[in-house]
């Protein structure tokens, strides 16, 4: 199966090994982790790396990476994964992304999740498409919304240190049936988001 998808704007494809040493830098970097327990070192990112790509070989769906068609840099991450144990939904599927500063602000986010989603529901033939994040993440919740995802509760995450202000999650569900509108999931501008 070709996992190669084109929107508007971006090409979401397989893993390379040039894109390890910028999405080291994007884990590194304080920002972007600010919703995420702590940064990630060049190990922890090159296996991020490794699993995200691994994902399309045993589930037929994983984590792309993000490419700009316009310049061919690489911004990061969006895609399918199934969701953890022990969080609400486990054992069903979750879209996320991360991108780097400098693609914040321009749709990217959106624009690449729907394609995810449409992904998801078309070709893998997905019942529901979860996503999780920070209760005080609220850019990456006003993408979840954009999606045309609800909330479905918050719970503790069991991952995250009980004093951290980051324990506190919230599950967003879109069910098949509810996905995007054909004309959201083609729009080139993708929303203005600014989320990572």
């Amino acid at each position: 199966m070709d996992f190669e998808v084109r929107t508007g704007r971006l090409l979401l494809r397989r893993w390379l090994d040039s894109d390890r040493a910028p999405f080291a830098v994007l884990n590194a970097d304080a920002e972007v982790m600010r919703f995420f327990p702590a940064p990630l070192d060049r190990a922890q990112s090159d296996g991020l790396a490794a699993r995200a790509d691994a994902l399309f070989d045993t589930h037929g769906y994983g984590l792309w990476a993000l490419e700009r068609l316009d310049t061919g840099e690489f911004i990061g991450f969006t895609g399918l994964a199934p969701l953890p144990e022990g969080i609400p939904g486990a054992g069903g599927v979750e879209v996320g992304w991360r991108l780097a500063p400098t693609a914040w602000g321009h749709g990217f986010a959106t624009e690449a999740a729907m394609a995810a989603l449409r992904f998801g529901f078309d070709t893998v033939g997905l019942a529901e498409v979860n996503s999780i994040t920070a209760v005080v993440n609220i850019r990456s919740r006003k993408v979840m919304e954009r999606l045309g995802m609800r909330p479905a509760g918050e719970f503790d995450h069991p991952r995250v240190a009980p004093d951290s202000a980051l324990r506190r999650h919230v599950r967003y569900r879109l069910p098949a049936v509810g996905k995007p509108a054909e004309t959201a999931l083609t729009d080139p501008s993708g929303g203005r988001d600014g989320a990572n």
